[in-house]
């Protein structure tokens, strides 16, 4: 169920036509999900200060009501070491259009893995686990199941997977938290129900999936025209 606060991120973001990441990772948040330490800074000074506390290396953000997708406007830099290499990533972001601060978060490590869901016209809400980052177009290695998702049918996704032997140690490499992504597809699956009628889709791209967690790197919620 929708709290109060996650429905009025909904009705902010409504007129945009999207939920920036910043408030979607807060929405995510509130429903139980795993995401990285972020804040989101409108100045230089109080981004260096949210780094410090967070703890180096960082990834950074731009937020833009008017960029939906950040890498390709040069909106973000990951792996950034000391403060003067966050100093260069802010003056860089400041020039993108409609700049309104930066997102300071966690560096996460692991798996990379891509969850989605699509309202479909016919069948309703559509839930995609995959292999995910940048690579998620070059192998397009992906399972679908129909919400709402049962611990069986996330247990067939991973399953569905041509590379499920990525996430169950290959060739001596750590395995995933099976049992933490299959949380993660659950609780993403209640709260797709939830948002049906009011979302188009959501990427939540890349999920890094390590032995400790799965964890939100980063989100797109696109709402209902």
């Amino acid at each position: 169920m929708l709290t109060k606060a996650m429905e009025d991120i909904l009705v902010s973001s409504r007129k945009r036509g999207w939920v920036m990441e910043p408030e979607a990772k807060t929405l995510f948040s509130l429903a139980g999900l795993d995401v990285p330490r972020f804040v989101w800074e409108h100045s230089l000074d109080a981004a260096l200060a949210s780094a410090e506390k967070i703890g180096y290396p960082v990834v950074a953000k731009v937020v833009s009501p008017d960029i939906v997708h950040k890498s390709d406007a040069g909106g973000v830099m990951a792996g950034i070491k000391s403060a003067g290499e966050l100093r260069q990533a802010f003056e860089v972001f400041s020039r993108i259009t409609g700049f309104q601060g930066v997102l300071v978060e966690e560096m996460l490590t692991g798996i990379e893995l891509i969850v989605g869901a699509k309202i479909d016209y016919q069948f309703g809400p559509v839930i995609l686990l995959g292999i995910g980052g940048t690579s998620v177009e070059i192998y397009r290695d992906t399972s679908l199941r129909m919400a709402p998702l049962r611990p069986e049918d996330a247990r067939a996704m991973l399953k569905g997977l041509k590379a499920h032997e990525l996430l169950e140690g290959y060739r001596g490499s750590e395995p995933v938290s099976v049992d933490g992504l299959i949380r993660t597809l659950l609780l993403f699956s209640d709260l797709v129900m939830d948002l049906a009628g009011t979302i188009e889709s959501i990427d939540l791209n890349p999920v890094f999936c390590s032995s400790k967690r799965c964890a939100i790197a980063d989100a797109r919620i696109m709402l209902k025209r």
